[in-house]
């Protein structure tokens, strides 16, 4: 939950106590203090600045989300959970930039990972489809929103009117 400038300066200051308390010969805290550098380490790889990106996402300010999505130098180090949210978030980013080969991209990435609810995994499915319609990729489209259909019990009547109106829309192509 840091950015990476505060998880350094956290990090230096837990290993300027670790070096304190193992020169006053008090071990205990001194293990304690490098126990808490490890874990913050451990969690930049697994976590990233994903819960500040997420923030920055749900409220619309995606200059602020890149940023902070930017600062993760190995997605493909996260967990199976944020590298899936990474990868949506990231595909909305690249969408509203109009890069849509990135966006599709990200987006099928995204539908490999288990996503936080199954109508955010069907919302990726159909930007996917979207997205292929909108370049030509027909056929990609419609197995993509073959997909989407398979948990139409679970999704949100919205989502279901976008699926029914890119089937129309691929009935026309």
């Amino acid at each position: 939950m840091f950015t990476n400038k505060a998880r350094i300066l956290v990090t230096g200051i837990f290993a300027a106590m670790m070096i304190f308390f193992y020169y006053q010969r008090v071990y205990q805290l001194a293990a304690f203090c490098l126990m808490m550098v490890l874990a913050i380490i451990v969690e930049y790889f697994r976590q990233g600045t994903l819960v500040l990106a997420a923030k920055y996402f749900h409220i619309k300010d995606y200059i602020t989300t890149e940023r902070l999505l930017n600062q993760i130098r190995w997605p493909e180090w996260l967990s199976r959970r944020r590298r899936g949210f990474y990868e949506y978030m990231m595909g909305g980013i690249c969408l509203q930039k109009h890069e849509f080969e990135a966006a599709e991209q990200h987006y099928e990435i995204a539908t490999k990972y288990p996503l936080r609810t199954v109508n955010d995994h069907v919302a990726a499915l159909v930007h996917v489809a979207n997205i292929s319609i909108r370049l030509g990729k027909y056929d990609k489209a419609e197995e993509y929103l073959k997909l989407a259909l398979k948990d139409k019990e679970k999704v949100t009547a919205k989502m279901l009117a976008v699926i029914d109106r890119l089937k129309q829309e691929l009935k026309r192509h």
